[in-house]
């Protein structure tokens, strides 16, 4: 199991269902992040996107430059929890939001030439008060690296970023940096290669920024990630070019930390046997339908392994609701307590309500000192209150 601090959890401490998020764990992922920037110069922004576990926010400015966002709100909980630089790139910003974020975001990100100017009152008014606000342009190398399509922004016809082709004959004065992100769970070979696309597309701009942004997808905090290749790369592109290079790693501040606590309600049997749990994959495991993907659960194996299999769903009233089959060394138990591995990121982020299902507890539990705290329970107004 990824998550392995927790082999030796008891899962009964916490309510079902409950996001158990293990605080030495985030540090050692925070800690290697920091060597990347202290070895590499390169600044290290966390994706709130990905692990936004705010109460967490003061542990992660310790080690990290800032936050990235990908909208005010994000950003502002960056700014108020987290400290440190705000970067901010958004598909499309509104002008309401895009008038409070001049005000306190260090790095701004179009995605459009034609947001870019469209803008330019309100951004030259910012500049004029803050010196340290910058604007960057989200650049599409238009080279695949990701494996499925609803996560690869370089797909063809992606929304994400600016191809080369519409670079003819644009002014880029005022803009300092520019940003790509091609990667999703990937080592450093994929960015190897991403980074020659870049060049053979964009080096001859690459001279004139102060900055680039080598976005996120980079599982620096795997086992086997090549962490000494990528401080060498980081290096070696800020010495050709002269720039500030930013990274944006999400899920690698928080793979191998967290755990879902999920219950057994009831084991029906239609035509094999079923398991209804407290937890649902449309409500709180979503990436299990959108990926799609297979979470791992601690002491379970894959259909017809060991000695039990079940279906595993939800409570909600889609069909669908079903997280995956599992086998079991014994039978299942109303009221037994399962723990899904590697949930901390992304997963917490994209819960829903749907069904009126609530929303799992939170807890952090620190595996040096086992102390356990239950830091959120949500309810029935957490559900009314976001429908009127």
């Amino acid at each position: 199991m990824k998550s392995a601090s927790f082999r030796q959890f008891d899962p009964r401490r916490v309510p079902s269902p409950c996001f158990v998020v293990d605080v030495a764990a985030v540090e050692a992922n925070l800690e290697i992040l920091n060597r990347v920037q202290s070895e590499s110069g390169a600044k290290v922004l966390g994706a709130l996107k990905a692990f936004s576990l705010w109460k967490l926010g003061p542990l992660t400015g310790r080690y990290l430059s800032g936050t990235c966002a990908s909208g005010l709100h994000e950003a502002l909980l960056g700014r108020n929890e987290y400290g440190g630089e705000v970067h901010v790139f958004s598909a499309a910003f509104t002008e309401v939001e895009l008038r409070q974020l001049v005000e306190f975001a260090h790095h701004l990100v179009f995605n459009s030439f034609g947001q870019w100017q469209r803008f330019q009152p309100i951004l030259r008014d910012a500049t004029s008060r803050r010196s340290e606000l910058r604007f960057g342009l989200r650049i599409n190398p238009e080279h695949s690296e990701g494996t499925v399509p609803i996560y690869d922004p370089c797909a063809p016809c992606s929304r994400l970023g600016i191809p080369r082709s519409e670079f003819a004959g644009q002014d880029l004065d005022g803009i300092s940096g520019l940003h790509f992100h091609t990667l999703c769970e990937q080592d450093f070979p994929p960015l190897e290669r991403t980074l020659q696309a870049v060049e053979d597309k964009f080096g001859d701009l690459l001279p004139g920024m102060e900055w680039v942004n080598f976005g996120g997808g980079h599982h620096i905090t795997r086992d086997d990630y090549q962490v000494d290749a990528l401080i060498a790369a980081v290096r070696d592109f800020s010495d050709k070019y002269d720039v500030q290079v930013y990274l944006e790693p999400g899920e690698a501040m928080a793979i191998h930390t967290g755990v879902l606590v999920a219950e057994v309600l009831d084991t029906p049997f239609s035509t094999m046997h079923q398991a209804i749990l407290d937890t649902s994959a449309t409500c709180h495991m979503p990436d299990t339908l959108e990926m799609p993907y297979r979470p791992d659960i601690f002491g379970a194996g894959q259909p017809g392994e060991l000695g039990h299999t079940y279906r595993l769903g939800g409570m909600t009233c889609l069909a669908g609701d079903v997280i995956g089959d599992y086998s079991f060394a014994e039978p299942l138990k109303v009221g037994q307590r399962l723990m899904f591995d590697d949930m901390a990121h992304y997963t917490m982020v994209k819960t829903s309500t749907f069904n009126g299902i609530n929303l799992p507890s939170i807890a952090l539990w620190d595996s040096r000192t086992d102390q356990l705290d239950v830091i959120r329970h949500f309810g029935y107004e957490d559900f009314r209150d976001r429908l009127s």
